[in-house]
């Protein structure tokens, strides 16, 4: 049976070297807005012999995402994995300054979509019968100019920790992990003219999250 992995924001950064990491034992179904990107992505994948579906759109879209989760089932019957790395990083603000859209924009990705997207990936999951989701913790709450990202980052893990619980005695496990900081575009966005040198390469953070969920 061929293993599936469901990456959400697989185009750039952490999702995109999950996606490499896993192609050699996993069908990538990679997820992003960025066509460009994710075409560069199957090139890669396909480098070191894997394979991929491309799905060029935006998980704002539930009805998009529904219809990807109907054609996973249909054409596969299910997920193995389903690595949720989208996020909307809204620039650093006093949280009383913050832009409407940014905050509107946090919500939505970090949380409506999150909210959505659990429902209809899970049976995706629960066919395989010992399917796993993965989220990815960046602990900003309560920290000064972080109150969009940090909120609604907070809230989204919130949400997957209520789903870990509640399947704790199914066949499915829900795992949270928090990277180490690389040097991704979000991370540019709060640490403008950062020094990158010390920052985790995102293929070997890739490899070592992967490596102890037990995963590669």
């Amino acid at each position: 049976m061929t293993r599936i992995a469901l990456i959400t924001g697989a185009s750039r950064g952490l999702g995109s070297a999950l996606a490499e990491a896993l192609a050699p034992s996993h069908h990538i179904v990679a997820v992003a807005r960025t066509t460009g990107a994710l075409e560069e992505l199957d090139d890669r994948i396909q480098a070191r012999g894997g394979s991929a579906t491309l799905a060029p759109m935006d998980i704002l879209d539930p009805n998009a995402m529904a219809h990807l989760c109907r054609g996973i089932h249909d054409r596969w019957g299910h997920a193995d994995l389903w690595l949720h790395t989208a996020v909307h990083a809204a620039p650093l603000s006093p949280t009383a300054q913050m832009d409407a859209k940014d905050w509107d924009k946090s919500v939505a990705l970090n949380v409506t979509a999150t909210g959505y997207l659990i429902p209809m990936v899970e049976p995706l999951l629960q066919a395989a019968g010992a399917g796993r989701a993965v989220f990815f913790d960046d602990p900003r709450g309560g920290e000064k100019f972080f109150g969009a990202y940090g909120a609604t980052k907070a809230a989204q893990i919130a949400l997957a920790r209520s789903w870990q619980a509640e399947t704790a005695r199914f066949p499915l496990t829900v795992d949270i992990v928090t990277p180490r900081p690389m040097p991704t575009a979000t991370r540019a966005r709060f640490h403008p003219g950062e020094d990158r040198a010390p920052l985790a390469d995102p293929r070997a953070e890739a490899k070592r999250l992967l490596g102890e969920l037990g995963l590669l």
